[in-house]
């Protein structure tokens, strides 16, 4: 496992994750700021952990997918806890128990996880598959 490249794929994810997240709330198009901005995070984590998981196949096709979108969701609840919830959350009243107990954090907890594996058995397991029939 190339374990710099993860960490910095996975910060990369975040920093743009929390990037559209914040940006949603000033473009208005929904009564419900909060919601909006969620499902603005949710539909974006599709395509940054899918170009992630893209750049950190590219150099090592043997570690399980599962792996890469577990060491990727970790490394975002990382930043959130030390970054989110106390820059964003907080002043907002929801505090770090609040935050990582939210319906809306597992599912896109379990986004990252099944993204990643979905990529690896897409583009480099069934190749691998491919290749040594």
């Amino acid at each position: 496992m190339k374990t710099i490249r993860v960490i910095l794929i996975g910060i990369a994810i975040w920093i743009l994750g929390v990037s559209f997240y914040t940006f949603s709330f000033s473009v208005s198009l929904m009564k419900d700021a909060e919601m909006q901005a969620n499902l603005v995070l949710f539909f974006c984590v599709i395509p940054l952990v899918w170009f992630g998981s893209a750049l950190y196949y590219k150099t090592d096709k043997t570690t399980s997918g599962y792996k890469v979108g577990l060491i990727l969701l970790l490394i975002s609840a990382a930043l959130d806890a030390l970054i989110t919830v106390p820059f964003f959350m907080i002043p907002n009243g929801i505090d770090h128990f609040t935050f990582f107990t939210s319906f809306g954090f597992w599912l896109v907890a379990l986004e990252f996880i099944c993204i990643a594996a979905l990529y690896h058995y897409i583009k480099v397991y069934s190749k691998t598959i491919r290749l040594n029939q």
